[in-house]
C-alpha cells in the first residue's frame, strides 16, 4: 500500500489536507473533487493507499456513503485505513470494515455536485420507508407492482433504462444517465406495434458504486402522469418475470 487518497469538495481540500499534515500524515496524496467518487474509486483499487479520507459532508452525501460502503465491502483494499474528517475542527471518524454506512435519513435532501455542473442539486437518498407513499413499489395503495423479465428497457427522454418492476402507475428503474427527484421526463415504452408514449416524474434517485465489472449507476422509481392504465396492464402481463 502507498499513498493517501483524499476527497473532498474542492473548496475544503487545501484545509482538509493541511489538518492531515498537521496530524503528521506526508508523503503523497492523491486528491479528488467530490464531484470524481468513480476516478477515486478506480485509483483506490488500483493504488491500495493506506488511507482513505473522506471530508464529512461528502460522507454524508449519498455518493459518499456508496463510496464508504463499496470500499468496506472489497477484500482487496479491506487493509485501509478509512477515516471521516472535518477540513477544520477537530471531528474525527475511523470506519470500520463491519460499517456498513446508511445513507442520509429518507426525504433528507443532500447537496451535492454532478457532473460538470458548478452549483449543488437535490439528491433524494432514496425512497421513505416510514412514510406512505402512493408509488406501489413502496406499498400496493395505488396498483400492484409487478417484477419484470430480465432485459426490459424502457427510455426516459431518450435515454435506455432496465427496469426492475411495474405497475401501471410507475416502474423501478436502474439508469445509467443522472436522474434527479423531481425531474420530468418523456416515457417511452416500445411494444410490438407502437411506441407508448407519455409524460413522468422522478420521485426519487439514489447512485450506486456496483461491483469493478458493472458501470456505476442510479436506480430511482418514476411515477407515470398521464399513462393509460390498460395499455401498461397489458405490458407489464407479456413481460412479467
Amino acid at each position: 500500500m502507498s499513498a493517501a487518497v483524499v476527497i473532498a469538495a474542492s473548496n475544503l481540500m487545501p484545509g482538509l489536507c493541511g489538518r492531515l499534515a498537521q496530524e503528521g500524515e506526508d508523503g503523497e496524496f492523491l486528491t479528488f473533487a467530490d464531484t470524481e467518487p468513480i476516478q477515486a474509486l478506480q485509483a483506490i483499487l488500483e493504488r491500495r493507499p493506506r488511507l482513505i479520507v473522506l471530508e464529512r459532508l461528502f460522507a454524508a452525501t449519498p455518493r459518499g456513503a456508496a463510496l464508504i460502503n463499496r470500499i468496506r465491502t472489497d477484500p482487496q483494499i479491506s487493509g485501509a485505513d478509512v477515516r471521516v474528517m472535518s477540513h477544520s475542527g477537530d471531528y474525527v471518524r475511523q470506519v470500520s470494515r463491519s460499517t456498513i454506512v446508511e445513507e442520509p435519513a429518507p426525504l433528507e435532501v443532500a447537496s451535492v455536485l454532478v457532473g460538470e455542473d458548478s452549483a449543488a442539486v437535490p439528491v433524494a437518498t432514496g425512497p421513505p420507508s416510514d412514510t406512505p407513499r402512493e408509488l406501489d413499489w413502496h406499498g400496493t395503495r395505488r396498483a400492484p407492482r409487478h417484477r419484470l423479465r430480465s432485459g426490459v428497457e424502457i427510455q426516459l427522454d431518450g435515454n435506455p433504462v432496465s427496469i426492475i418492476d411495474m405497475s401501471v402507475v410507475g416502474a423501478q428503474v436502474v439508469s445509467a444517465t443522472i436522474l434527479r427527484p423531481n425531474q420530468r421526463v418523456r416515457v417511452s415504452v416500445p411494444t410490438d406495434d407502437f411506441v407508448m408514449r407519455f409524460r413522468g416524474t422522478v420521485a426519487w434517485a439514489k447512485f450506486e458504486l456496483p461491483r469493478p465489472s458493472e458501470s456505476p449507476r442510479y436506480r430511482a422509481g418514476v411515477e407515470f402522469n398521464d399513462a393509460d392504465s390498460a395499455a401498461m396492464d397489458s405490458y407489464c402481463a407479456r413481460h412479467k418475470a
